[in-house]
């Protein structure tokens, strides 16, 4: 939140000076008024109102009286002024600590266009009527209240102020990642979407993959996997793992926060309950619903070294009551359950070997087909596996660039002769 705005400029007889503040005395203090200047400009003035030959260069911030100020002075040399100049500072102050990221373009755009403005008829220097004073209350208020502002400046002119937040960089993104949505996309779209991301958004359901949406969608593979991480950037879909029964899933200890809350039980239960589309009623659904505590103990039982279908076979009446697959990735989206990956380690690799490498070298594609399958994300199926056998390559991305599936893959692993398999 911005504390104040302030504009300040040099006079040919006093040097710097503060002419313009919002609110009143933030900067320099009247003798008649009580407050307390968030800053002391004196100190600092010859920062702000610079030499011309710092003047133009950049962004200047500064810290001073645990406040944050971010400036962008000007210089105009012209002989219309009084010595030939004419220097002047938008300056905008924050709390020190608070993130200044998303208000650098509105400095900058701020001086930039009130210079442009001064050069064009003075509307700086000739100003009689206080309308400098004006916009900088009108930018504070909207600013703070709105996180937008469009004021009109004259007839020809509007300045139109957005803040954009500023989030980290979203994590990697490969192709055996699942997106799935936090928010209705349907209802954010509108026409100037980008198409590729219109293609994919009906693909987006928390079961397929990034390649396996651009497969579906049609798409170039790199510019699905560009459009998903743009989602991503914004919080509008979250990454799983690809959901199999195979898949092993142990709890964290943050499981007991899931023990101890009821509230976090009652949307679990809501979440992984039956509903018409698997073949039951509401009133049937609310009937076979399980209590929290009963879904406590469901998560507590899963373990390394026991796979979903062997759970489920262990809890065949409790697991033909949920949706199994939402009640794991309700556990990973809380982040009490976890995603035990294979991993493939070669503990002696022979290149040599031409007939092992027969055997476990995927199938050969057919002529033309490569293109495809690069043009898709792939261009790996003449690839030799032992590229995937460092330990590093988890069986859900060798299955998915392969584009086989587990069962196949421990086969060829087996073909290849020394590998290990790693549970971690």
């Amino acid at each position: 939140m911005l504390k104040a705005i302030f504009f300040a400029t040099f006079d040919v007889t006093e040097g710097p000076k503060v002419l313009h503040q919002v609110p009143t005395s933030s900067i320099t203090a009247s003798p008649s008024s009580p407050a307390i200047p968030l800053i002391h400009f004196p100190p600092i003035s010859s920062l702000l109102i610079p030499h011309p030959t710092l003047c133009n260069s950049g962004l200047v911030t500064l810290t001073h009286s645990h406040h944050r100020i971010l400036s962008y002075p000007q210089h105009i040399a012209s002989p219309r002024y009084p010595r030939n100049a004419y220097t002047f500072n938008f300056c905008l102050v924050l709390a020190e600590e608070a993130d200044f990221s998303s208000y650098v373009p509105v400095v900058r755009k701020l001086n930039a266009l009130f210079r442009t403005l001064e050069e064009q008829g003075q509307f700086l220097s000739r100003d009689g009527a206080g309308k400098v004073y004006a916009l900088c209350e009108i930018l504070l208020e909207d600013l703070n209240n709105y996180s937008e502002a469009m004021i009109p400046i004259d007839a020809a002119n509007t300045l139109n102020i957005k803040l954009f937040p500023t989030y980290p960089p979203p994590p990697p993104l490969h192709a055996h990642h699942v997106p799935l949505a936090t928010v209705r996309l349907a209802g954010l779209v509108d026409e100037n979407w980008d198409l590729t991301m219109l293609r994919l958004l009906p693909w987006i359901d928390g079961v397929n993959s990034v390649k396996q949406i651009a497969l579906l969608a049609d798409a170039d593979f790199k510019l699905v996997r560009k459009a998903i991480r743009h989602l991503l950037y914004y919080g509008c879909v979250l990454l799983l793992d690809i959901f199999s029964f195979g898949a092993i899933y142990a709890p964290t200890a943050e499981v007991a926060a899931f023990v101890e809350s009821q509230e976090m039980q009652a949307e679990c239960a809501r979440y992984v309950a039956l509903g018409e589309g698997d073949g039951s009623s509401a009133e049937e659904g609310q009937g076979r619903a399980l209590s929290g505590t009963q879904l406590a103990e469901l998560y507590l039982s899963l373990r390394q070294g026991h796979s979903v279908k062997s759970w489920c076979m262990e809890h065949a009446d409790a697991a033909g009551r949920i949706d199994v697959r939402r009640f794991v990735t309700f556990g990973v989206i809380k982040g009490f359950l976890y995603r035990v990956h294979k991993y493939a380690l070669a503990t002696s690799i022979h290149r040599s070997g031409s007939r092992r490498l027969t055997k476990a070298n995927v199938h050969r594609s057919k002529p033309g087909e490569g293109q495809k399958k690069e043009r898709m994300g792939g261009g790996v199926e003449n690839v030799d596996l032992g590229k995937y056998l460092d330990g590093t390559h988890c069986f859900d991305e060798i299955c998915t660039d392969l584009m086989i599936s587990e069962k196949e893959l421990t086969a060829r692993l087996k073909a290849w002769g020394d590998v290990q398999i790693i549970c971690r």
